[in-house]
C-alpha cells in the first residue's frame, strides 16, 4: 500500500467512489473536478518545464500526455482497485490493445480463453499473430487445460471474468498462482465485474482494465478506458499510449467521474436487477438455458461465489426457437434498447452476431464457443416489476 493510501484502508467503497482523489478544492474553491480543456500548459522559466518533462517535478506538459481532469479520473480508479497506478485510454479496446502491444515483443508469447470480447479476440487471433506473437486460445472452462498451456512458458496471461457475452467465470486466485509460478504478467479485464463486485488486484493481478464506457460511467454518454496496477508495468503503458495517442479526453473523464460517484447505488441495483430477471427467465417455458453466475445452476457458482462480492448487471440467454426466436422477441421489449453497448442505466439488449462480436465470423463465434440464439441482456436500474412484465408480454409474442 502506498503511503498516502493509509487514509482509505478502512473507507468503504461508496465513500472512496465519492471522495478519492477530490477531498481538496479546485481552482477558485471549486468543489467538484474542472473539465481543464486545455492542450497545453505553459511555464515561467525553462527549469522547471525541464524538471516536469524528467518528471523531476509534478505538472502537465501536453493533454496527449496527460492532463488535470484526466489525472483526477485515473486517481479516483487507482484508489477503488488498490493499485500503485493507474492511466487512462480513449477507449476500452484502446486499454486493451496498448496493454498487450506495450507487453509483448514478437517471438513472445500469450495465453488467454476463447471467450474473451469480441475486439479482443480480433487482437488475438488477427493483429497479433502478424506481428509473430505466439497466441494461445484455451477452453474458458478447463482450467487444467489453460495451466498446462500456463506451464509451458508464456509472458502474458489475460484473463477476463465474467466472460463477454456467454458469463463464463475463471477461477481468479488459481490461474494467477499458476502464472506468477511460470514468471508472467496476469492482465485482468474486469469491465463486467467493476471493482464493486470484484477485486483482481486484491486476488494477485498485476494488471486490471476496464472499458470505462461500461459500468463505470454508467450512463452511455461517455467513452473511455482504463488500465490500474502495478507501477513499473502502468508506467511503460502509459508511456505507449502517450507516443502512439490513444487519450482520454477531458469531457469524457469529467463525465466518467461523475459516472463513478454513484457507483455503489447502480451496481447493487444492477446486481439485484438481473439477479431477480435471471431467476425469471429460468423458469420461463420458451427459454432454453440462462448464462448468470448467480444462479446456482451454473457451472462456476461456487467460484464466482468466492471471489465476487455480487454478480454484474449482465445476463444471456438463449431461446428454444433459436435464431428466429430471438430476432423476433427484441423488437417487442419496449423498455430495452436494441444496441451495441452494455453498463447503462437503461436496460439494453441485443444478439452477439450484432453486438459484442460483430467483428467477427459466424465460424469465428462458433469457435468461441458463442450460440447464434444467444441475446445478451445488460440490465438496468429501471423497477425490476417492471422489466420482467416487459419480458413476459414480449416473450408471448413467440
Amino acid at each position: 500500500m502506498l503511503k498516502e493510501d493509509k487514509k482509505w484502508e478502512n473507507v468503504k467503497i461508496g465513500t472512496k467512489a465519492v471522495w478519492s482523489a477530490e477531498t481538496e478544492l479546485f481552482y477558485e474553491g471549486a468543489t467538484q473536478t474542472p473539465i481543464v480543456q486545455n492542450v497545453t500548459f505553459g511555464f515561467s522559466d525553462i527549469d522547471t518545464w525541464y524538471d516536469v518533462a524528467l518528471e523531476k517535478k509534478e505538472g502537465y506538459i501536453y493533454s496527449r500526455n496527460t492532463n488535470p481532469t484526466l489525472h483526477v479520473f485515473e486517481e479516483k480508479m487507482r484508489i477503488l482497485d488498490g493499485a500503485e497506478a493507474a492511466t487512462s485510454f480513449a477507449t476500452g479496446m484502446a486499454a486493451i490493445s496498448n496493454t498487450l502491444f506495450t507487453l509483448l515483443s514478437p517471438n513472445e508469447r500469450v495465453v488467454s480463453v476463447k471467450d474473451t470480447y469480441g475486439g479482443t479476440s480480433k487482437i488475438f487471433m488477427e493483429f497479433l499473430p502478424r506481428f509473430n506473437v505466439d497466441v494461445k486460445l484455451c477452453d474458458t472452462t478447463d482450467f487444467e487445460a489453460i495451466e498446462r498451456e500456463i506451464n509451458k512458458g508464456c509472458k502474458v496471461v489475460y484473463l477476463e471474468t465474467p466472460t463477454n457475452p456467454t458469463l463464463k467465470i475463471l477461477d481468479l486466485k488459481r490461474l494467477i498462482t499458476t502464472a506468477h509460478n511460470n514468471g508472467a504478467i496476469v492482465v485482468v479485464d474486469n469491465t463486467f465485474a467493476t471493482p464493486y463486485n470484484q477485486m483482481p488486484i486484491e486476488l494477485g493481478a498485476d494488471l486490471v482494465l476496464y472499458s470505462a464506457t461500461k459500468f463505470l460511467g454508467g450512463h452511455a454518454d461517455a467513452m473511455g478506458g482504463v488500465v490500474c496496477g502495478k507501477k513499473d508495468l502502468v508506467k511503460q503503458i502509459y508511456h505507449y499510449r502517450e507516443i502512439n495517442g490513444a487519450t482520454l479526453g477531458p469531457m469524457s473523464a469529467f463525465l466518467l467521474i461523475r459516472g463513478l460517484k454513484t457507483l455503489e447505488l447502480r451496481i447493487q441495483r444492477h446486481n439485484d436487477n438481473a439477479s431477480e430477471l435471471a431467476h425469471y427467465l429460468q423458469k420461463h417455458p420458451k427459454v432454453e438455458k440462462v448464462f448468470y453466475p448467480g444462479l446456482e445452476s451454473h457451472h462456476n457458482h461456487e467460484i464466482a461465489k468466492k471471489q465476487m462480492r455480487g454478480f454484474g448487471g449482465v445476463l444471456s440467454f438463449s431461446l428454444k426457437g433459436g435464431y428466429e426466436a430471438a430476432v423476433n422477441v427484441l423488437p417487442n421489449l419496449k423498455f430495452s434498447r436494441m444496441a451495441a453497448h452494455l453498463g447503462s442505466v437503461d436496460t439494453i439488449c441485443g444478439i452477439p452476431k450484432v453486438a459484442s462480436h460483430v467483428e467477427t465470423t459466424p465460424e469465428e463465434r462458433a469457435l468461441l464457443g458463442i450460440p447464434e440464439s444467444l441475446i445478451r441482456c445488460s440490465v438496468g436500474i429501471e423497477n425490476i416489476e417492471d422489466i420482467i412484465a416487459d419480458f413476459e408480454q414480449a416473450l408471448s409474442k413467440i
